[in-house]
């Protein structure tokens, strides 16, 4: 598996891979413009889709993909197995995004490859904290994420993003955050 920054021409396959989500309510749907304007802070995970065909490789590394350090043109076959993005808050705190992985691609360590990309990019920019917004509060909290009470997300986030959702005031998501 490599990570990558995503190009424009990804925008279509990786609004396809949200689509269901988005139709759930699960995750906001952005638009292909919003999209591009965003797109330095997304990344996305690819594997070559004849790795994912070989249940003896991932038996063998006990059901996770490998992250390995190459460049995308150098696979034959890729295939995007998920992504997020990291949007900076503030000079001290980030937020992880639209994390999403393909159903084929789940609980091979896709998403914890992604968080933790995010994490090492926010240290780099001297971030000290990350926000995430999820239904999905065990996977985060197994990577040191604490919950945190609502009241505490910056009013930014909950006036241009949060009021946009359709579950908007009444929101079930858990609030994550992690010091890095």
């Amino acid at each position: 598996m490599i990570i990558t920054q995503p190009v424009l021409n990804d925008i279509p396959a990786m609004r396809e891979i949200v689509r269901p989500e988005v139709e759930r309510g699960v995750i906001l749907e952005r638009s292909a413009e919003v999209m591009a304007n965003m797109i330095r802070s997304y990344r996305v995970a690819w594997e070559e889709q004849e790795v994912l065909k070989n249940k003896e490789f991932l038996d063998s590394n006990f059901g996770k993909l490998i992250l390995e350090n190459k460049l995308l043109r150098a696979m034959k076959n890729p295939i995007m197995l998920g992504f997020c993005a990291l949007h900076l808050h503030s000079t001290t705190l980030a937020e992880i995004r639209s994390l999403i992985v393909t159903p084929k691609a789940q609980r091979l360590g896709v998403a914890t490859a992604l968080i933790r990309d995010c994490e090492k990019e926010a240290k780099a920019l001297g971030i000290k904290e990350i926000l995430v917004l999820t239904y999905k509060r065990t996977l985060f909290e197994k990577l040191d994420f604490m919950e945190i009470s609502k009241d505490k997300i910056p009013n930014q986030k909950i006036w241009a993003d949060c009021i946009l959702c359709k579950h908007f005031p009444l929101c079930e998501e858990i609030a994550l955050i992690k010091e890095i």
